[in-house]
């Protein structure tokens, strides 16, 4: 091709321009060769036109149309394209480097089939179709191991140029094959080229359109399968001839016409190879140099086309595990409430602890997602690397609703929901940990899990060719932390090895097995391999029911149980007993609800629900306890406090005390079987039932000394072996358990003569009780004796407990559930005194919110801006003028640290509150919170300070009692010289300022002289004023030694660690002299010799050096 040559100068690339234009293009040296023009935008049809068109020696410069005529090509110009292209030695190169990259990386039988498809568009036309030639022959084989050095040809730099093409290719316009006279054969008719009829496992093709039969009938095509690659639609019909050594092509022939699409093309006997599909950032361009929609990262192919070749065996296993999934549980168990979930982190805990825990967010700061199902498993899809595994971790507590989450999930795979994966497998982890088993990755996937499935080796073939498209579920991962060192164990990528739990959970989390898939995890946000997770690409919790969602829950219920005339009077029960309407947001306890009111209302109408958990769990095991077999409740109470002690919950059929045990329990629904796990092992309904059951059994046994039953409140920390808190749940079930009366609570389980010695264990956990002070315990203990002393319904330790609240209570960083809320509300109104409350940082919902801060007895709270703001809103739509007025006069926002942007933006939005008050206010003016803030403080860092600082300025006059301006911050916010004149200018509004701290802000002179002018406006206030740690010189120095004087109400300046020299200092002593109000100057600076600083120091005592 004569204008690619090397020799003429300049460029013959063209620049992008808009379509339908012309584009000019420069002649000259090609600075990149051949392998520039292969990274190029260049549409290989315009350098077919160019190439007809240049002169050899011609260096001028053409217009080069962006539709070239078709007549300009001819066979002569393909041909000599191909042999310059083969020509040229850099471009040799990186085409054989290009295969070594493909015979290293993606050998490996998962990705082989996916590394043809990568390269395959990315390669010359002579790739393309060598390329596809090993498609045709591996796909169908096993995966084998990475061959040596020495096994590899001897000549790999043109190893992929000299390979021939074994079968006919057709591209859409292009039949490409070899001319064989020993392999032709007559040339079929064109129904029988296109329309070949399929072996009777294949689907047959529909509504094809062959090319011109007077085309056809005059070639001569070698035996075997022809592929449909659609591709350039211009060129001349007719029979090309093509020579060079090494292109393995010696014919093309142009067909005019529609050629059927890779979806109509009829299979054949030989694996598939998939059509390259056209560019999706190039409408219409079918280019080999564009990459294809499926390789491009971040962009599923929709279900149907990713299955439209699928294989009799894979579109057999795939039905099978969509009707899998489709297929609901009958009854209650197959109820689905869609459940909210919010965006989280994990954060390092306080102290030393290396532990992570979620972060505690602002109600306003939840970013719940939105976009349902969809936006949770595309959530990192933005920062996920192309083909790169994806982990996405959901979280919750116990009871919260995760294992249903998932249930929704795959059901709506099943149902067509999501089509970016052909196969999804949920995997419950409580099958998995074994004790010396050994897993492969088929095991897995086909062999676990409820309803286990059959997949054989086409179908496992497909999915570690596809893994982008494989959804795995690792359900109630919390299950393997016998595993948790997983991360750091070694994994490989062969998916056929045998391995232990520990090798394959490596292999999968370290990216090495079926890489590019997505890895979804459910966990609890406790535990030793929570912690792992928080490096997951997407961090999600489940929120548990609103209100709306448990009422929709409770109709459900009873409308899948044949019971719709309860519905309404269920609700009533529910709202009766405010205490487990709180508690209605654990889907747990909102079906044991459903089920005890269920019980009472076919007793009769004058049913009413129990006002504490404990009461709840009396109510539903109390019949069935009754008709138990003798010590059935015992026994199965100690198995799950042993099991509980274990971090277990499943029990095999060997740890039942006897067969009738087994059969009660399972026949009261205690027990359940265990998805995934053999016919013999049962797990507990539920971890709420498993904590009440271990504190019967405390309550009950005898083997539990006294003396060691207030470990199990968890009240108080042990520095020596503290106590494993696994189940949560049983300090307050024990509670209730020993101190509610006897008849109705563990006489009603085990019988009054068992009973008895609960009235020990009693006095034991009364001295225990009344001997803490609850003024003196942390945040979240507080609360949990709160929630111990109520479950108890005894006076007398209530009561005790409530004199011991302090006046002031913060829950600064700890979680306020709805039960928290609800308990805590009814404390503080029992305890007939007044209090302030910190709720900020505790996640409070505006509901819990509005019921604290409106107590009578509630004077003052601190809570996020943000929430107090939306919290004023749904007051005033709502019409309570009378509480929303209240509210506003008990919040305080002082002391006041921005310590992020929205701290700054949730100020100013309370300061445009204030200045839009309406007028028909019965108070109209300042708002308390801005009118009575005395101290605030800015530490945004030198990043986010230098942009937030003029935000602040802005409303800084509002705060007119302001006495404390703290710019100091560790990270130094930097606010310089501008932020310093902008500052300066909100003095005159600034009356009450007495500390003004600009440490570290990188204040040269030209600041120090702005705030020398302004500061005789702060006179009257000013103490204390700190610039240490500045850039401030001898110009600035002298500026604020003269405005000193001036400052006759200042008693400390700080000027430390700044750039004067001797002359400055000298200036700031000769005036310190006629300031006898003045009590301190600190003025160590390294610019000053330690010599003169001394004879300062002894000039006036005043002056502290260090």
């Amino acid at each position: 091709m004569r204008c690619l040559a090397t020799c003429p100068a300049g460029s013959y690339l063209p620049e992008p321009q808009g379509s339908g234009q012309h584009t000019t293009m420069e002649l000259g040296p090609l600075e990149g060769g051949y392998l520039e023009l292969l990274n190029s935008n260049a549409d290989p049809l315009q350098l077919y036109h160019l190439y007809d068109r240049m002169d050899l020696a011609g260096e001028e410069e053409i217009e080069l149309c962006s539709e070239p005529d078709t007549d300009t090509i001819n066979c002569e110009q393909f041909s000599r394209l191909l042999c310059d292209m083969e020509g040229d030695e850099e471009t040799r190169e990186a085409y054989a480097n290009i295969a070594e990259l493909d015979q290293y990386v993606f050998q490996d039988s998962q990705l082989e089939g996916l590394s043809k498809d990568i390269f395959i568009e990315h390669i010359g036309l002579e790739e393309m179709i060598s390329e596809s030639v090993e498609v045709l022959e591996e796909a169908g084989q096993k995966s084998q191991k990475r061959p040596f050095p020495e096994e590899l040809p001897v000549d790999l730099k043109h190893r992929k140029l000299a390979e021939p093409l074994a079968m006919p290719v057709v591209t859409g316009a292009f039949l490409v094959g070899l001319v064989s006279d020993s392999s032709a054969q007559p040339c079929p008719s064109p129904p029988a080229l296109f329309n070949k009829e399929p072996a009777s496992s294949q689907t047959r093709r529909k509504d094809t359109a062959p090319p011109s039969s007077s085309l056809l009938s005059c070639l001569s095509l070698p035996a075997g399968p022809i592929q449909i690659i659609p591709t350039l639609s211009t060129l001349p019909q007719g029979l090309w001839q093509i020579s060079g050594a090494g292109t393995g092509v010696s014919s093309i022939l142009i067909c005019q016409g529609e050629v059927p699409q890779a979806s109509q093309t009829p299979p054949c006997s030989n694996p598939a190879v998939h059509s390259l599909p056209k560019s999706p950032d190039r409408p219409g361009s079918t280019s080999p140099f564009a990459p294809s929609a499926a390789d491009l990262p971040s962009m599923p192919e929709p279900a149907l086309t990713s299955r439209a070749n699928l294989t009799e065996s894979v579109e057999q296993f795939y039905c099978l595990l969509r009707n899998k999934y489709q297929a609901k549980p009958a009854g209650p168990e197959g109820i689905l409430v869609e459940v909210d979930l919010v965006r989280v982190r994990l954060e390092r805990s306080g102290g030393k602890s290396q532990d992570r825990e979620l972060t505690t967010l602002d109600w306003a700061e939840r970013q719940p997602a939105r976009g349902g199902l969809g936006e949770v498993l595309l959530a990192s899809s933005n920062h996920r690397r192309p083909r790169e595994t994806q982990v996405i971790a959901v979280l919750g507590k116990a009871g919260q609703g995760k294992s249903h989450w998932v249930q929704a999930v795959s059901w709506a795979w099943a149902c067509g929901q999501l089509p970016q994966y052909d196969f999804i497998f949920c995997i419950p982890c409580h099958c998995l940990d074994r004790p010396g088993d050994t897993y492969r990755l088929q095991d897995l996937l086909f062999s676990l899990g409820s309803q286990p499935l059959s997949g054989d080796d086409e179908v496992f073939s497909y999915i570690l060719r596809r893994p982008d498209r494989i959804l795995l579920i690792l359900d109630a991962f919390e299950e393997l932390e016998a595993q948790d060192g997983f991360l750091h164990s070694a994994g490989g990528p062969m998916s056929a090895e045998f391995r232990s739990l520990r090798g394959l959970l490596a292999s999968l989390f370290q990216r090495k097995l079926l890489r590019g898939c997505t890895l979804l995890l459910t966990a609890r946000p406790r535990g030793r391999l929570a912690q792992s997770l928080s490096k997951a690409d997407a961090l999600f919790e489940v929120a548990g029911f609103s209100a709306q969602q448990a009422e929709t829950y409770v109709m459900r219920y009873f409308e899948c149980s044949g019971a719709t005339e309860h519905q309404k009077r269920a609700l009533a029960l529910l709202q009766s007993q405010p205490f487990l309407l709180s508690h209605s947001h654990s889907p747990t306890v909102c079906r044991a609800v459903c089920q005890l009111s269920e019980a009472l209302l076919e007793l009769g109408d004058e049913a009413q629900l129990p006002s504490t958990l404990t009461g709840l769990y009396v109510g539903l095991l109390g019949p069935g306890a009754r008709d138990s077999p003798p010590g059935a409740l015992v026994g199965l109470a100690r198995l799950a406090w042993e099991l509980g002690r274990g971090h277990q919950s499943s029990l095999r059929e060997g740890q039942f005390p006897s067969a009738e045990v087994r059969a009660w329990a399972v026949a009261q629904g205690l027990v359940q079987p265990t998805p995934g796990a053999p016919e013999t092992e049962l797990a507990f309904s539920s971890f709420l039932l498993q904590c009440f059951l271990g504190a019967v059994w405390l309550a009950l046994s005898s083997e539990i000394k006294d003396k060691e039953l207030p470990q199990y409140l968890a009240l108080t920390p042990r520095k020596k072996r503290p106590y494993d808190n696994w189940l949560e749940g049983v300090p307050r079930f024990l509670v209730g358990l020993v101190f509610q009366p006897r008849a109705c609570c563990l006489g009603a389980l085990a019988g009054l003569a068992a009973s008895t010695s609960a009235d020990r264990k009693q006095k034991v956990l009364t001295r225990y009780l009344k001997r803490l002070q609850p003024g003196t315990l942390k945040a979240g203990r507080l609360l949990e004796l709160l929630h111990c002393a109520h479950e108890a319904l005894d006076a007398g330790l209530w009561q005790h407990v409530l004199q011991g609240l302090p006046a002031h209570l913060s829950f600064l960083g700890t979680r306020l559930t709805p039960p928290d809320t609800h308990v805590l509300g009814s404390a503080l109104e029992a305890a007939g005194r007044d209090f302030s409350l910190d709720l900020r940082s505790t996640g409070v919902e505006p509901s819990g919110l509005g019921s604290l801060v409106g107590l009578s007895c509630v004077t003052h709270f601190r809570a996020a801006l943000s929430d107090t703001v939306e919290l004023w809103e749904s007051l005033q739509q709502h019409g309570e003028a009378k509480l929303l007025r209240a509210v506003k006069e008990k919040f305080t926002i002082e002391p006041f640290k921005a310590e992020s942007m929205k701290d700054v933006e949730d100020l100013g939005n309370l300061v445009q509150i204030q200045r839009t008050r309406s007028s028909s206010e019965d108070t109209p003016g300042e708002l308390p919170a801005v009118r009575d803030l005395k101290k605030l403080e800015f530490a945004l860092g030198p990043i986010l300070g230098p942009q937030a600082f003029p935000k602040l300025v802005k409303i800084l006059e509002a705060f007119s009692s302001l006495q404390h301006l703290d710019l100091d911050s560790l990270s130094e916010n930097k606010i310089g010289d501008e932020g310093v004149a902008q500052l300066s200018a909100t003095f005159p509004q600034l009356k009450a300022l007495e500390t003004l701290n600009l440490s570290q802000n990188n204040i040269t002179d030209l600041g120090a002289c702005k705030l020398a002018e302004a500061l005789p406006l702060l006179a009257a206030s000013l103490l204390r004023l700190s610039l240490y740690n500045n850039c401030i010189c001898d110009v600035g120095a002298e500026s604020l030694a003269h405005v000193l004087p001036d400052m006759v109400s200042l008693r400390v300046l700080d000027v430390q660690y700044n750039k004067f020299t001797a002359a400055g200092a000298q200036q700031l002593t000769a005036s310190l002299r006629k300031c006898p109000h003045v009590e301190k100057l600190a003025m160590w600076t390294p610019t000053i010799p330690f010599g003169v600083q001394e004879h300062l120091q002894q000039l006036d005592s005043r002056i502290i050096l260090r």
